[in-house]
């Protein structure tokens, strides 16, 4: 091996130490407590508020629009967050009333005024996963007290 190969491998390695051990944490931002209980308290109050749109839309409209409005809270707190881009992809995602997640779901209940139970739990399962998918992230991340 030439001696400048030799160096570069060696440059190169201790680049790439450094970036891991200093963590990738400089590539995400960190875990972020509030974050995280938006996500599992709006997950609860979703599923609960889904589950009564077998009643019509029109009964639960303030409760679906304050709902709505934490969510929306969740979202801007989340792209308001450095390094926390996926995580305010999902939320936007998640609340896109052109999407089939919540915000789809609350859009069809207030264009079909009622639904049936099993569209309802069909429906659940997917927006459930999608803010599993937001908990898993947060969680996921490195808390302050782990960092170096």
């Amino acid at each position: 091996m030439k001696k400048t190969s030799f160096w570069f491998f060696g440059l190169l390695s201790l680049f790439l130490y450094i970036s891991i051990s200093n963590g990738c944490a400089s590539f995400i931002s960190p875990f972020n407590q509030t974050a995280y209980e938006y996500a599992t308290s709006l997950k609860v109050e979703a599923l609960a508020l889904m589950d009564k749109a077998t009643e019509p839309y029109t009964n639960h409209q303030k409760e679906i629009n304050e709902f709505m409005m934490e969510v929306e809270k969740a979202y801007e707190y989340a792209k308001g967050r450095p390094k926390n881009e996926i995580s305010a992809q999902q939320w936007e995602k998640l609340k896109d009333p052109d999407k089939n997640l919540l915000g789809g779901f609350m859009k069809r209940w207030m264009e079909k005024e009622t639904m049936n139970k099993t569209f309802i739990q069909g429906a659940k399962g997917i927006v459930s996963d999608a803010f599993d998918t937001i908990i898993g992230l947060e969680s996921g991340k490195i808390k302050p007290s782990e960092a170096r």
